[in-house]
C-alpha cells in the first residue's frame, strides 16, 4: 500500500485532492493510496447532521458528503483518508461491502492504539441497534476517534479522525456525532503520555493490514 503524507493542509484543499484521486483510481491510473494529514481548525457537517449539532461554534463549518454527523477537525488530530477501490474482494472485506470496510477501519485504529497500551473497541451495541453515531473508536464509553466515510464509484474517501492531544476549541460549540462534546478524548490522554503525529503515524503505518 502506498502512503502519503499531506501534512497540516486547509480542508476544503484536501478535499478537492480526494476527489482528484478518486477519478484518477476508479479509471485506474493512479493506485490505491492512505493518507494522513491534520487540519487546521474547522468543523464538517456530514449528512446525518441535525440543526442542533453547532450551537456556539464560532470558525469554519464546511457542509460534506460523508456520512456521520457534525465533527471537528484540527491540528490535535492525525486524519486518515484510505483511498480504495472497494470493487476488490480482499480477506478484510468483501466487494462493494460497506458496513465491512467500516468496521476494518475500526479494527485497524484499534490495533494501532493497542500498541500504546489503549484498550479501545467499537461499540457493538449501538452498531448492532442500527445506530450509526456509535461508529467510530471508543475506551470504555469515551471516543477517541470518529469515522465517517464516502464512495464514488466505488473508491472511498474521507476517513477517520483521531484525537492525539489536548485541544480547548476542540468540539467547543458542537455537539460532535450527536453527543455531548465531554465524551470525546484523547490519545495523551488514555496512553498517559504524549504520543505525536510523526509516531501515531507511523503506527498506523505498522498495523495497516489489507489483502485481496
Amino acid at each position: 500500500m502506498k502512503f502519503e503524507d499531506w501534512g497540516l493542509i486547509d480542508y476544503s484543499e484536501s478535499f478537492q485532492r480526494q476527489l482528484e484521486a478518486v477519478q484518477k483510481i476508479a479509471q485506474g491510473e493512479m493506485e490505491e493510496r492512505v493518507v494522513f494529514c491534520s487540519h487546521p481548525p474547522v468543523v464538517t457537517l456530514g449528512r446525518s447532521s441535525d440543526e442542533t449539532d453547532v450551537q456556539g461554534w464560532s470558525g469554519e463549518v464546511v457542509p460534506i458528503n460523508r456520512g456521520g454527523r457534525a465533527t471537528y477537525h484540527g491540528p490535535s488530530q492525525i486524519v486518515i483518508y484510505p483511498l480504495l477501490n472497494l470493487t476488490q474482494s480482499r480477506s478484510e472485506f468483501a466487494s462493494k461491502d460497506i458496513g465491512a470496510y467500516l468496521r476494518f477501519l475500526e479494527a485497524w485504529v484499534i490495533r494501532a492504539l493497542g500498541e500504546l497500551g489503549i484498550l479501545a473497541e467499537r461499540k457493538e451495541a449501538g452498531a448492532e441497534d442500527g445506530d450509526k453515531s456509535f461508529t467510530g473508536v471508543w475506551v470504555e464509553d469515551r471516543k477517541i476517534a470518529s469515522i465517517g466515510i464516502a464512495v464514488k464509484r466505488w473508491v472511498s474517501h474521507h476517513g477517520c479522525a483521531l484525537n492525539l492531544r489536548p485541544d480547548e476549541k476542540a468540539f467547543s460549540g458542537i455537539q460532535p456525532c450527536g453527543f455531548n462534546r465531554r465524551v470525546m478524548t484523547h490519545v495523551e490522554a488514555e496512553a498517559g503520555r504524549q504520543v505525536d503525529y510523526g509516531e501515531m503515524k507511523a503506527l498506523l503505518t505498522r498495523t495497516y493490514s489489507v489483502g485481496r
